[in-house]
């Protein structure tokens, strides 16, 4: 008798913590299978960020399961308040149960929801190290909007002189660094106007507004990475005269996985480029990390491929092409 795997609606929040753990060591294996050099995944860590979300993002998953066994799971998230056209999905099916059409099910299912919430464009991100996500992108219509290459940069080979020269700082510099793991209070409300800069990062052929960062978005996301067990390293230049934020940089983290660090954003104001902080930020970040995150080996960051800027920058660190990362959209069709 042929087993019937069918989809089902699964509530991370209200999930008993074997089920969410299920999915954790589903998105694990997913991941070993397309980085099986890399430090894996923690199914642990990822079944708590099944649950993480805004206060004003909603999101619906799916599951099959075969038993106690997670076969796929599917993850559609919105906003409630911006960009109220798009959604953000993401799609796992375990490496030995693929072309079995899982993905087709789970996809529908995920199609249905941005329907349902009125979102007309979904987008959602493949690698080159698993072929089959581009081949199924192109299976369910999506256009590539945003290539970006993925470079890793070997701690070891750091060139000290040029880090210090990166940092040499002009007689009189109006300029100071900061870095944190949790935002001060007294610098929230100015980190959250220096995060809106990413705005002006490229965005290819996304259909998507600028966001609006708030706040309250900014301490719940430091929730999220404390839960999770992370640390999230972000140091900001300081405009003394004016006390504004003028570029930051980011990284994430994990001792479970000591040897990869993760490059976040990185931005400056654009009237303040030329001044040499995202060099500064950069080389400053990394001799900080290196004493913060004992054992860290790799630094992993992605540029699209359109940011010539930070790419430059990067590049001169030695920063090599690791993969290719594209972020796909699929347009959907008004019903008849």
């Amino acid at each position: 008798m042929t087993l019937t795997l069918t989809v089902e609606p699964f509530e991370a929040r209200t999930a008993s913590q074997e089920e969410r753990l299920a999915v954790g060591e589903l998105l694990a294996a997913g991941f070993i299978h397309a980085f099986p050099e890399d430090p894996p995944l923690r199914p642990e860590q990822e079944a708590v960020s099944l649950t993480h979300l805004n206060s004003t993002e909603r999101d619906a998953q799916f599951v099959i399961r075969d038993g106690t066994r997670m076969l796929a799971w599917g993850r559609l998230s919105w906003d409630t308040e911006q960009n109220l056209h798009n959604a953000h999905a993401r799609l796992t099916v375990h490496p030995q149960a693929r072309g079995r059409g899982l993905g087709t099910q789970v996809a529908r299912e995920l199609e249905r929801v941005a329907r349902r919430e009125a979102r007309t464009t979904v987008t959602f991100g493949t690698t080159d190290r698993n072929p089959d996500g581009e081949a199924f992108a192109r299976h369910l219509g999506a256009q590539p909007a945003l290539p970006m290459r993925v470079s890793r940069l070997d701690m070891t080979t750091l060139d000290a002189e040029q880090l210090r020269a990166w940092q040499t700082r002009p007689d009189g510099d109006e300029y100071r660094l900061h870095v944190w793991t949790v935002v001060p209070d007294e610098y929230l409300e100015r980190v959250v106007d220096m995060m809106m800069v990413m705005n002006t990062a490229p965005k290819g052929d996304l259909d998507m507004d600028d966001w609006v960062i708030t706040p309250q978005m900014v301490r719940e996301w430091e929730a999220m990475i404390a839960e999770a067990g992370e640390t999230r390293l972000l140091m900001a230049a300081e405009h003394l005269p004016s006390g504004r934020l003028d570029g930051y940089t980011e990284v994430f983290w994990d001792q479970h996985r000591a040897p990869l660090l993760y490059q976040g954003a990185t931005a400056v104001r654009p009237e303040a480029r030329g001044l040499g902080l995202g060099k500064w930020l950069k080389a400053a970040m990394l001799e900080h990390a290196a004493q913060e995150c004992p054992g860290v080996h790799w630094v992993q960051t992605n540029n699209a491929n359109v940011n010539a800027a930070m790419l430059g920058i990067n590049v001169a660190l030695g920063f090599q092409p690791w993969a290719q990362f594209t972020e796909w959209q699929l347009r959907l069709p008004e019903l008849s």
